[in-house]
């Protein structure tokens, strides 16, 4: 299988995707002449010319709303907000237009939409740039949401949501973008979305980690391992459809759970899959579940203090010994 960074496998996907079906173009600020503000539509502005790669204004507003007509009209639109920090401008075309138009039309129009672009902190970016919109896009019916760890992921996942006929969030991350990893090489490769992944197997604990926590995840559970402590992570792959299956029966063999998410905790990804676990498995439960979030605060500039800020290896390694019992 080649070796990917994860900037070329999203460029993969969408390549291959419109490569497939010229109904499905790419629009936002800097996509086209300056490809992509971090290079992920590098060279797709020469493939595909400028009717299908486009450049816009600094109007998310006005740009998602033209990908919402295009979409009603027939067309597969991918847009790119530059962080999804500015998504926010686009707020009402997001979650109060492409999410209902398809159930307020009586199914008259399709939503064939993906907004994609980097999600999260990503270094001293400060608190307007700085945000996970996890919980917050999951929260409306109707918008499906996609937070891949992995190059080989991103790219599954990614052809997944451009082929769906509902809007997709699809949430990566500036500071992986070269993250290299394996990606298949399989004709016309898709991961279902709502599939888990099991990471790491283990018995003692189970630690559930997205995105670039889950790296940090993985981190914590190779300290556990050297102190003796056996941990499975689970990625989630996609935030809503939850594969809430494979988290309970992960949860009902090591009878304990840490969930591992850097949103803020109130009302966070992290708060609703304790509610839904402790629905689902609570009998199995031996302790508490446990979360691993960001504080409740607007994220800082300061490096030193964006360290304490984010989740840490350390942080998740006391949270697993806490409900294990073992400190």
């Amino acid at each position: 299988m080649p070796e990917l960074q994860l900037r070329e496998a999203i460029r993969a996907a969408m390549t291959e995707e419109m490569e497939r079906d010229e109904d499905i173009f790419l629009m936002g600020e800097e996509v086209a002449e300056y490809n992509g503000a971090y290079k992920v539509s590098k060279g797709m502005l020469d493939q595909f010319g400028p009717e299908r790669i486009i450049d816009t204004p600094i109007s998310e507003n006005g740009f998602a709303g033209l990908g919402l007509g295009a979409a009603m009209n027939g067309l597969r639109p991918i847009i790119e907000f530059m962080t999804f920090n500015f998504s926010f401008v686009a707020f009402d075309q997001v979650v109060n237009n492409a999410p209902n138009i398809r159930y307020m039309s009586g199914g008259q129009f399709k939503l064939p939409i993906v907004f994609r672009g980097p999600n999260g902190a990503a270094g001293q970016l400060a608190a307007t740039h700085s945000n996970s919109t996890e919980s917050l896009y999951s929260n409306f019916p109707g918008l499906k949401v996609v937070s891949p760890s992995n190059p080989d992921d991103a790219k599954g996942l990614l052809k997944t949501a451009i082929r769906n006929d509902d809007p997709v969030i699809f949430l990566e991350s500036e500071l992986m973008y070269g993250l290299k990893g394996e990606v298949s090489d399989e004709d016309d490769y898709t991961i279902p979305m709502g599939a888990a992944r099991v990471a790491r197997e283990g018995e003692d604990v189970t630690i559930l980690a997205h995105s670039k926590s889950y790296h940090v995840a993985m981190e914590a559970a190779e300290a556990l391992d050297e102190e003796g402590y056996d941990a499975e992570v689970i990625d989630p792959r996609t935030i809503k459809p939850l594969d809430l299956e494979t988290i309970a029966r992960s949860v009902k063999k090591t009878n304990r759970l840490v969930v591992v998410d850097e949103s803020n905790p109130f009302a966070s990804f992290a708060s609703e899959v304790t509610h839904q676990i402790q629905d689902e498995a609570f009998d199995f439960l031996d302790a508490p579940i446990a979360r691993v979030t960001a504080p409740d605060t607007p994220a800082p500039y300061a490096p030193n203090l964006m360290d304490e800020y984010m989740p840490s290896a350390e942080e998740i390694v006391a949270e697993a010994k806490r409900v294990m019992y073992v400190e």
